[in-house]
């Protein structure tokens, strides 16, 4: 297991504003483990009582709506931390996150963050950004949600898909492949409608689908619908 102070990982989150002597204090009370593919890392209303940093994977974090089906609400990937929001407000988890494949974990416990949270300002700063970034981007949806049609947040999805997980080098196919219910709760809609357009996408030939994989062909008619 890498230590803290050792780890690249950090500067993809707050951890980069720590010192080499908080990072060390973390590295000595942090846990390392492993999540499987479509395992539940917490599940909504869970006290988590410290903070995740996902050292490789992705996960999707859902929310239970009031049908009692999971309504994606965020991808996650590596880099990321996970947690911040609740541990700051002293609140449950809201969210359930669920690993989209197999992912590396670790564990920080409160009481580490907290005290770093409350002696070290570029560190709490950083915190705050990044729950403020967060809410930004929770109200972007909700507006496009809103104005956005069908066929326009799919394109916004298709291509935050490619942003989050990349493409593969040899297929060219994006790296994050969903379920189609998966996709469709990004989206907004029922998984029919969802498979219908993806379905008019690639007899336009702006996508390819082979299985679960789709291939991004003509990004710049995504982007204009995603505008």
């Amino acid at each position: 297991m890498s230590r803290c102070e050792q780890c690249m990982i950090r500067e993809f989150n707050s951890l980069k504003a720590l010192s080499r002597e908080e990072l060390q204090n973390i590295s000595e009370t942090k846990t390392h483990f492993i999540v499987k593919k479509g395992d539940v890392l917490f599940n909504e209303g869970d006290n988590l009582n410290g903070v995740f940093c996902i050292k490789d994977g992705y996960c999707k974090l859902t929310k239970l709506n009031s049908n009692g089906k999971d309504t994606v609400i965020k991808l996650v990937k590596k880099g990321e931390l996970l947690g911040q929001r609740s541990l700051i407000n002293e609140e449950n988890s809201n969210l359930t996150a669920t690993a989209l494949e197999d992912m590396n974990v670790c564990f920080i416990p409160k009481r580490e963050i907290l005290e770093n949270f409350t002696d070290n300002n570029k560190f709490s700063l950083l915190v705050t950004r990044d729950i403020c970034t967060h809410l930004k981007d929770a109200d972007k949806d909700i507006a496009n949600h809103t104005h956005k049609t069908v066929k326009e947040r799919l394109a916004i999805v298709l291509l935050k898909l490619e942003e989050i997980g990349g493409t593969d080098p040899q297929t060219n196919s994006l790296n994050l492949q969903l379920s189609r219910e998966d996709l469709a709760s990004m989206v907004g809609t029922a998984t029919e409608s969802c498979i219908r357009l993806l379905s008019e996408l690639k007899k336009d030939k702006v996508i390819a689908i082979s299985g679960k994989k789709i291939f991004l062909l003509d990004k710049e008619v995504l982007r204009n619908l995603a505008i």
